[in-house]
């Protein structure tokens, strides 16, 4: 996956953060985010594109975390690990030309980074039941038919 789309998805993730966390609209985070960043034009169009569709999935996207999430709720999740989930969740979705394994794999690094030390496997669970409960198989380590 290119470092640009990789860029992209940490960008979304910390405007995400921060609309969740100020209440802000995601337009409005985005365009102070996009007055301290300047990332190619692609990077750009990719990070608008997942932030302003997670948000506006987010009652959607909310409700699958939930019900893949086994004995979490929402509100006990550290918000950085749930806005990631919320993302993951969203490419899943709206994106049917990336495979799932890519994203879910996309996820699990970004929360190596940014989340907690128990959250890149606890997001790789959530994200690759999600991806069943959608009909979506997940095949980030093995192949099956």
């Amino acid at each position: 996956m290119s470092t640009s789309r990789r860029q992209s998805r940490e960008f979304a993730l910390q405007v995400l953060y921060q609309v969740d966390l100020s209440g802000a609209k995601p337009q409005q985070a985005l365009a102070l985010f996009w007055q301290v960043f300047e990332p190619k034009a692609d990077s750009r169009e990719f990070t608008n594109e997942l932030v302003e569709g997670t948000w506006r999935e987010r009652d959607r996207i909310d409700k699958l975390i939930a019900g893949a999430a086994e004995n979490w709720r929402l509100g006990r999740l550290p918000r950085v690990d749930l806005n990631l989930l919320r993302l993951g969740v969203y490419e899943i979705l709206s994106y049917p030309q990336l495979s799932p394994g890519v994203t879910i794999n996309e996820a699990i690094e970004i929360a190596r980074l940014y989340c907690g030390e128990e959250a890149p496997t606890f997001i790789n669970g959530v994200l690759d039941r999600v991806a069943a409960m959608v009909g979506k198989k997940a095949q980030t380590h093995e192949s099956s038919e």
